[in-house]
């Protein structure tokens, strides 16, 4: 399993749902888009800001969320649902120093 962090913005259709029925359980409904691909639900928040919620998941792999992505926004009831990974920064910088060591920029 690995560990992916979600953001994403619900749509007027979905405001309309909220307020229409305001003791509507979302945690619920995102638990279950997590089964369905093999995950769990590690946290999930309301949030202000640019993003209208926040999801934290444990999944089998990238394809997963990717899945539940398309899922979910092809209801019309989320949109903009960015799907990131914890890396280790201290690998990525040891494969950096290697590559800019060989990395020439334009006109140079």
């Amino acid at each position: 399993m690995a560990k992916f962090y979600l953001m994403g913005n619900y749509t007027a259709k979905a405001f309309q749902g909220f307020i229409a029925n305001p003791d509507t359980d979302r945690g619920a409904a995102i638990k279950a888009v997590a089964s369905a691909v093999g995950g769990k639900v590690l946290d999930y928040d309301i949030v202000r800001g640019s993003y209208d919620f926040i999801v934290s998941i444990d999944a089998p792999n990238f394809e997963s969320m990717a899945a539940a992505k398309l899922a979910t926004e092809a209801s019309g009831a989320v949109t903009n649902i960015t799907i990131m990974e914890p890396i280790n920064i201290n690998s990525a910088a040891k494969l950096a120093a290697k590559v800019a060591a060989g990395y020439k920029a334009p006109g140079k």
